[in-house]
C-alpha cells in the first residue's frame, strides 16, 4: 500500500476522552475474556485501561477537536460524557472496584446516564450500552445507596428496550419487512447493536424473574429475545427481497461489496501492482461480482422500504463495517445456545489484577450492611451420604426498608462415582435463584452441565428477605 495511513495522537493538551474511554472500555471487557486463558496479558489489559480512563477524565475534550479530520467521517456528536460512564461501568464489571461504582452513582445525573433516553446505539452513542450493564448492577444487589440513581439508569435502559419493540412513548422505524430504520448509511449497525443490547437484557430480566415495563404494558423477557431473533432473520434472508446480509451466507447474497480487498483481484491471480487510482479505474467501476469473497461480513443493508441495490459504489447499502459484524456474533451465540436459563446475574468475580503506575484512589470497600443473621447457615438434614449440602450467607443489604439475603449454597458429589440426575426440593424460597434449572416441583441441575464428578461440586445462589431456604436432595444416581 503506497497511500497516506497517518497516525494521529491525543494527550493532555490535545485531548479525546471519547477515544480514551471507549478504549479503556474496550480493554477492560477484554480483560475478563483473557483472565482465564492469558492471566499476564488480561493484566496488562486492565493496568491499562486504568490509566486510559484516568487520562479520559482529567484532560477532557473530544477527539475530533484534537483529530479535526475525524470529524468529516466519525465525528463525535453525543460528545465524551457517555464513554466515561461506560469505561467506568465496564472497569467495575472487570475489577469490582468500588471506585468505579461510585463514578456511576455520583455522575449518573451530570454526565446524562440518567437522563438521556435513547433509541440508538452504536460507535458514537454509548448510553443505552452504559444504562443497560448499570441495570444490571443494580439488579445484582451491587447499587447501595445508589439504588435510587441506578434506578434512574435502568428506565432509560427500559425506554430503548419498549422503544425497539414498538411498544414505548417513542418508538424505533421499521422498515415494512420489520427491519429496524434509522437512516440511509449503514443501517445495519444500529440493527445488529440494538438487537445485541435486547438479548442481553432479555437475560438479565429472565434472571432477575421480572418482566420489561413500557407504556403499552409488562413485556415478558422472551419476547426480547424474539425480536433479537426476528432482526438476526431478517439479516439471514427472511425479508421481502429474501437477500441475506451477509456475504457468502444463503443463495442470494451480496456480488458487489464496497470493499478495496474484496473486489480486486487477488495478488496470486494477478501479481501485477495496482496503485490507489488503478484500483478505482480498473475494479471499482467494474460490473462483475467479487473476485474474493469476504465470508461473513454484513453490509449496510436495505434502504426504509425494504430496497437494495447490489452495486459497488452504493457505499451506504454495500459498506461492511466491524461495528456491524461485532454486536452480531453476540446474538448468534446466544441464539445458538436455545432458550435454557442463563444466570446473567450470577457474581462470580475473579479477583482483577492491581493497577500500577496510575492507580485511583484506594477504593472504599463497599458499604454493605453487617449482617444479622451468622455466617454460616448448615444445610437443612436431608443431605444423603454421597451428597454434601453447605450453605453460608455472603452479603446483606437494605432497599426500601428491606433487608435482603444473599446466600450462597455448595453442593459436593461426596462418592467415588458420577452424579446424574439429580433433583434438589427448595422450601421456604422467596427470591430469585440462580445457578439451578427449575423443574417445576424440583430444582436439577443448570443447562450447562448434565452431570458432576466425583469429588466436584456445583454452587448456586438466591435472594431474599428470609432465613436460608429449606435445601435437601429428593432423587440422584451415580454411575
Amino acid at each position: 500500500m503506497t497511500t497516506d495511513r497517518r497516525a494521529y495522537k491525543i494527550d493532555p493538551s490535545n485531548p479525546g476522552s471519547d477515544l480514551a474511554g471507549e478504549t479503556a472500555a474496550a480493554m477492560a471487557a477484554a480483560s475478563i475474556v483473557f483472565r482465564h486463558s492469558d492471566p499476564a496479558y488480561s493484566s496488562e489489559l486492565l493496568r491499562h485501561a486504568y490509566q486510559l480512563f484516568d487520562f479520559a477524565d482529567k484532560y477532557r475534550g473530544k477527539y475530533d477537536g484534537s483529530i479535526t479530520v475525524a470529524q468529516k467521517y466519525y465525528r463525535s456528536i453525543s460528545g465524551y460524557n457517555d464513554e466515561l460512564l461506560w469505561a467506568a461501568a465496564w472497569l467495575y464489571q472487570a475489577s469490582g472496584n468500588q471506585h468505579y461504582l461510585d463514578y456511576l452513582g455520583k455522575n449518573g445525573d451530570s454526565m446524562g446516564g440518567t437522563g438521556w433516553g435513547m433509541t440508538e446505539f452504536g460507535w458514537d452513542v454509548k448510553y443505552p450500552g452504559v444504562q443497560t450493564l448499570v441495570a444490571k448492577f443494580l439488579m445484582q444487589g451491587k447499587a447501595g445507596h445508589y439504588a435510587p440513581v441506578f434506578e434512574r439508569y435502568q428506565q432509560k435502559a427500559e425506554y430503548f428496550m419498549c422503544s425497539c419493540l414498538g411498544k414505548g412513548s417513542r418508538n424505533v422505524q421499521k422498515t415494512p419487512g420489520g427491519l429496524i430504520f434509522r437512516q440511509r448509511w449503514n443501517n445495519m449497525q444500529f440493527v445488529t447493536s440494538a438487537s445485541f443490547l435486547a438479548t442481553v437484557y432479555s437475560d438479565y430480566l429472565a434472571s432477575a424473574g421480572r418482566d420489561l415495563k413500557c407504556s403499552a404494558g409488562n413485556v415478558a423477557p422472551a419476547e426480547l429475545l424474539g425480536f433479537a431473533k426476528s432482526q438476526v432473520d431478517y439479516i439471514l434472508g427472511d425479508n421481502p427481497r429474501a437477500t441475506s446480509y451477509m456475504v457468502g451466507y444463503g443463495n442470494n447474497y451480496p456480488q458487489r461489496v464496497h470493499h478495496r480487498a474484496s473486489s480486486i483481484v487477488s495478488i496470486k491471480v494477478n501479481p501485477s501492482f495496482v496503485s490507489c487510482r488503478g484500483g478505482y479505474a480498473t475494479w471499482f467501476s467494474s460490473k462483475g461480482s467479487d473476485p474474493n469473497l469476504l465470508v461473513g461480513a454484513v453490509v449496510g443493508g436495505p434502504d426504509a422500504y425494504d430496497n437494495f441495490g447490489d452495486r459497488r459504489d452504493n457505499y451506504e447499502q454495500t459498506e461492511p463495517a466491524t461495528y456491524n459484524n461485532a454486536p452480531i456474533l453476540g446474538i448468534l451465540a446466544r441464539l445458538n445456545a436455545g432458550h435454557g436459563g442463563y444466570n446473567q446475574l450470577l457474581p462470580v468475580i475473579v479477583p482483577a489484577a492491581t493497577p500500577v503506575v496510575t492507580k485511583p484512589s484506594p477504593a472504599p470497600k463497599p458499604k454493605t450492611i453487617p449482617p444479622t443473621k451468622p455466617k454460616t447457615t448448615p444445610a437443612p438434614a436431608s443431605s444423603s451420604g454421597a451428597i454434601a449440602i453447605q450453605q453460608k450467607l455472603t452479603t446483606s443489604w437494605i432497599s426500601n426498608g428491606k433487608r435482603y439475603y444473599r446466600y450462597s449454597t455448595i453442593v459436593t458429589n461426596k462418592s467415588a462415582k458420577t452424579l446424574k440426575n439429580l433433583k434438589l426440593s427448595i422450601s421456604k424460597l422467596y427470591g430469585p435463584l440462580w445457578g439451578l434449572t427449575n423443574l417445576g416441583n424440583a430444582y436439577g441441575f443448570p443447562s450447562w452441565l448434565n452431570n458432576l464428578a466425583a469429588g466436584k461440586s456445583l454452587e448456586f445462589v438466591y435472594i431474599h428477605t428470609a432465613n436460608a431456604a429449606d435445601v435437601s436432595v429428593s432423587a440422584y444416581t451415580l454411575a
